[in-house]
């Protein structure tokens, strides 16, 4: 059998999510056995490969995030929304409800830990942020949905194990999906 490649990114969110991948402990193996991990916030690659199951954890929130998304979906078979974020903003979304300005005031201007720096930076090394958040399926197809913040390890198995023996999962068991 040969194997699968599964990479997993993380866009605009906290990283939440991976912290729970890394809780499926030494079920990890179990995935090493029928999937080759080619791209991970922890491996080097630079460019994006072409694969056949991409985990994506957090929302579009930038023109870099946009680029990044539309260039997953088109080298991954199976795209995954992994997490509230990447299934519908979650917290990195709560930001919609301000102007963007407003967003940058409070984290640049006056937030009390800038001693008086009063501006926010011009440099290009600050993401260009769009107005509104989005989830990933405003903009490109999504395969499927693994909800929660984060997820638990015991899903994040679940579904991956199904996938990765050409299964569809099937989260509509309650024992499968926890919330909080």
């Amino acid at each position: 059998m040969t194997k699968k490649k599964l990479a997993t990114v993380w866009l605009g969110g906290c990283s939440g999510c991976h912290m729970s991948l890394l809780d499926i402990d030494e079920r990890i193996l179990d995935v090493a056995k029928l999937a080759d991990i080619v791209k991970c916030p922890i491996v080097d690659g630079k460019e994006f490969p072409e694969c056949d199951i991409a985990l994506v954890e957090g929302s579009v929130t930038s023109d870099e995030h946009l680029r990044e998304i539309k260039h997953i979906r088109k080298n991954a078979k199976t795209v995954i929304a992994f997490g509230d974020c990447a299934v519908m903003t979650n917290v990195t979304g709560m930001r919609n409800y301000f102007p963007l300005k407003e967003v940058f005031d409070a984290a640049y201007v006056n937030a009390v830990s800038n001693d008086g720096a009063g501006q926010v930076p011009d440099h290009p090394a600050l993401l260009k942020l769009h107005d509104k958040v989005v989830p990933l399926q405003e903009v490109v197809n999504v395969d499927f949905v693994i909800p929660g913040c984060p997820p638990d390890a015991d899903t994040i198995f679940y579904v991956l194990f199904e996938f990765l023996n050409d299964r569809i999962p099937n989260l509509s068991e309650a024992k499968k999906l926890k919330y909080g």
